[in-house]
């Protein structure tokens, strides 16, 4: 075999490879979808313009710890391993043991862990790794379909766990999120993105920053 034929060969196997990897992502999350469609904010993954509009706000050179619930088949999870620091780490919590069981096999990275769980639970999650706060929370989870209850606890726990001068990402196809953000956040950014199947709201829910006590005489 010549040189070319070998090249031709290779390029042909590394398509071959990305389309089956393709294919064995959407096979999950469709999976997925459609055993928990309560629990799946979409029947697409969220887009690169969305991916990237939830995540311009972070200040990635002050984020120890990034925490993501609901992620899927880790639609966030490369960007935000690819933006974090080499110290930093990401967690990210579902309640599909499917979504956790392949994102375990997909992601090599020693900064990633893939917890199954409930969101609500994130201050034992994240204390179980090392860490008494985090610096940002991101959610894609769907507010308005959630079981009773599950919304503000998730709510309140996200505040409780971020550090002073952190902040809660939320993307939804509705405002529903907001109502259960405002009685914990006082201030909430919002924006939108056109290109997202469907179009979706963005929320950035910022905790207030600790006052600094004057110092004494």
């Amino acid at each position: 075999m010549d040189s070319e034929s070998l090249v031709a060969g290779q390029k042909r196997g590394g398509l071959r490879d990305r389309v089956g990897q393709y294919l064995a992502q959407w096979s999950v999350f469709f999976r997925g979808f459609a055993e928990h469609p309560r629990m799946v904010g979409s029947i697409i993954p969220s887009s690169r313009f969305t991916v990237s509009k939830m995540l311009e706000p972070v200040d990635w050179g002050n984020c120890q710890l990034f925490v993501e619930y609901g992620p899927g088949i880790g639609t966030f999870c490369q960007p935000v391993l690819d933006k974090m620091r080499g110290d930093a780490t990401l967690i990210v919590i579902d309640t599909n043991p499917l979504y956790i069981e392949y994102l375990q096999g997909a992601i090599r990275d020693k900064r990633f862990h893939a917890v199954h769980g409930s969101a609500a639970d994130v201050e034992k999650i994240i204390a179980d790794h090392g860490f008494e706060h985090a610096d940002y929370v991101l959610s894609g989870l769907p507010f308005s379909t959630l079981p009773a209850g599950v919304a503000p606890a998730i709510a309140a726990a996200t505040h409780k766990v971020l550090r002073p001068g952190g902040a809660f990402l939320v993307y939804q196809f509705t405002a529903a999120c907001r109502d259960y953000m405002e009685p914990h956040f006082k201030r909430i950014d919002a924006g939108f993105e056109w290109l997202n199947i469907l179009p979706c709201k963005l929320f950035w829910g910022w905790k207030d920053a600790e006052k600094v006590s004057a110092p004494s005489d």
